[in-house]
């Protein structure tokens, strides 16, 4: 591939709307082109990075045993309607109506299509275990579409899904797919992390996800340096910090705290550490008639310490609460402690709400909590002399530097990450809401056991360039690199032997089977290298007119920007030796 012939636009600012360092990087370098709020056309430089991705999940999926299907992008209600998501959904799924005026939706994810292709092909237990995969475009309504590709509203994505015949033989695809996601993402050259995770809207009961580490993640990943522990925040059990509660030693003191409202200030004005506080939150889940009418309204009041943070996923697990829940209104709030937030407590509420108390609150003593009168907190505050104990304690809070891992090994860091890929048993929630079962070996109809395995193909190229990159621009992994090598040729137009040596050694690599591009524009070296360098070619070997009069010609590194003088007979072989110690 020489430039003159390949499509590429560099800019050298971002649109003033781009808010994350891929998106930017992206852009400037003429990989895509934003066509509506979260809708990119991918243009030849980040499509030949795509396919390497594609082509590396295939290579993998392959040897693991699994076959590629492919699936319609717009599927008919009715499947999604015998699961019941075509209702919980919600608006993230694209709905539309054909001529005739039957539903169908836009996958969002292809759990229900291949349910009813198991049911229909997959008739014994000697046709199993089966394990299809499709990489496709979904389409996903963001409310509010950001950071390029790793949260759009079209993509491309890699879903996988297993049937088995038994919950065993389910957890050895579970096994298998979690090797070969390692075995991918180690090639793809990404620093990730696998972390046990929540199972969301998907279901299951068993769940990892791939994280890509960088700065700019949206999610908090918790883990212990010296264990293997690791678990997205939302899953991540965070440990009581009190081993048992303490004897009250202070009286109840009902203390003015005017204007204090949040806890740290409470703790600043009156000289208490933090430590002593109790946050309170107020939830209220509603029971609804067949009409979808509210009928009845339950406000709970959750309970963490004043430095730790509600954890709404583990608050949704709760008996009462899981079925459902909202933040309470002011009006609604007010009705029930006879104050506005801020100073809320759990001692003597004016009306009834449930008491959830996390498991470190459980064990606090002569504690601050809010009065239920603004302008007041109580000091001093105990269980059982006080106030009941409360009526539930769980681990509802997110775990935090410093924490006791949960495995007993050492403490907790966090670091932050993009997820790229997921991995789900989901057990018999799609086959038996679809009725998708097979004859097993003692004649008997069972419904499959499932798994369900997704990768962000072109959300990897964003958080690849998110841990990739510097005031350059983006510094691609070798294996995913639009191309792993440029030969510039400096001073093409203007001298035969530029002409003939890059042509040479641009003809050596691709023979060596290096993915390779010759620069043979007229640029000034400077703009030519500022391209490739923003573009993150990994290897720059320069050929210009100086050079070979002094019999050398230059291999620069794009990491750390290592250069090397080589004679160039030695060139092409050196930078060949360069790729397969990077890409073993």
């Amino acid at each position: 591939m020489r430039a003159s012939q390949f499509h590429f636009n560099t800019l050298k600012e971002a649109p003033a709307d781009a808010d994350a360092v891929s998106q930017k990087l992206m852009l400037r370098a003429g990989m895509i082109r934003k066509v509506a709020a979260g809708i990119y056309d991918y243009m030849p430089l980040a499509l030949r990075s795509i396919r390497k991705i594609e082509a590396i999940i295939r290579d993998e999926l392959n040897r693991a045993g699994a076959l590629e299907i492919s699936m319609p992008l717009v599927q008919p209600a009715e499947l999604w309607q015998e699961t019941g998501r075509w209702n919980k959904m919600g608006q993230e799924m694209l709905r539309l109506r054909d001529r005739h005026g039957r539903d169908f939706a836009f996958q969002p994810t292809s759990e229900e299509a291949v349910t009813d292709i198991a049911r229909q092909e997959l008739k014994s237990y000697r046709q199993l275990p089966c394990n299809f995969y499709q990489i496709q475009t979904k389409f996903r309504d963001e409310r509010r579409p950001r950071f390029g590709l790793m949260r759009g509203r079209e993509f491309t994505m890699k879903d996988g899904y297993s049937f088995d015949r038994s919950a065993e033989a389910a957890g050895k695809s579970y096994d298998a797919m979690y090797a070969a996601y390692c075995n991918i993402f180690d090639r793809i050259g990404l620093v990730y992390r696998a972390v046990a995770a929540d199972t969301g809207a998907i279901g299951g009961d068993r769940s990892h996800e791939f994280q890509v580490i960088a700065d700019t993640g949206e999610d908090a990943l918790v883990y212990c340096p010296d264990s293997d522990y690791a678990a997205n925040i939302e899953l991540a059990e965070a440990l009581p910090l009190l081993p048992a509660r303490g004897s009250a030693v202070a009286k109840l003191v009902r203390t003015a705290t005017p204007g204090m409202e949040a806890c740290n200030a409470v703790a600043e004005f009156l000289g208490a550490p933090l430590t002593t506080t109790v946050k309170s939150l107020v939830l209220a889940s509603d029971e609804f008639d067949d009409a979808g009418h509210i009928v009845a309204t339950t406000l709970w009041l959750l309970l963490v310490r004043g430095d730790h943070e509600l954890n709404e996923v583990k608050a949704s697990k709760i008996e009462g609460l899981n079925a459902g829940f909202r933040f309470a209104s002011e009006t609604e709030i007010v009705g029930h402690f006879g104050c506005k937030p801020g100073y809320l407590g759990p001692i003597a509420p004016c009306k009834p709400v449930r008491v959830v108390a996390d498991r470190t609150v459980a064990s606090m003593f002569d504690f601050i909590c809010g009065a239920n009168a603004e302008g007041y907190h109580y000091t001093g505050a105990n269980w059982g002399r006080d106030l009941p104990k409360p009526e539930i304690v769980a681990d509802i809070r997110n775990a935090a530097v410093g924490d006791p891992s949960p495995d007993g090994k050492g403490t907790l860091a966090i670091n932050r990450g993009i997820e790229v890929g997921h991995v789900f048993y989901l057990g018999d929630k799609y086959s038996r809401a679809m009725n998708a079962s097979f004859l097993d070996i003692d004649g008997k109809p069972r419904f499959f056991e499932m798994g369900c395995y997704g990768i962000g193909v072109t959300r990897i190229l964003g958080a690849a360039i998110e841990q990739n990159n510097d005031e350059r621009g983006i510094l691609w992994p070798a294996a995913i690199a639009p191309f792993e090598a440029v030969v510039c040729a400096v001073g093409w137009g203007k001298s035969e032997s530029v002409r003939l040596e890059s042509t040479r050694l641009y003809e050596a690599l691709r023979e060596a089977g290096v993915d390779v591009i010759l620069d043979d524009r007229d640029e000034r070296p400077g703009a030519m290298f500022a391209d490739w360098e923003l573009i993150g070619v990994p290897f720059r070997l320069t050929v210009g007119e100086r050079g070979l009069k002094e019999g050398i010609v230059e291999v620069q590194l794009r990491q750390g920007g290592e250069q090397v003088k080589l004679i160039p007979a030695e060139a092409a072989g050196y930078l060949v030796g360069l790729l397969r110690h990077t890409l073993r």
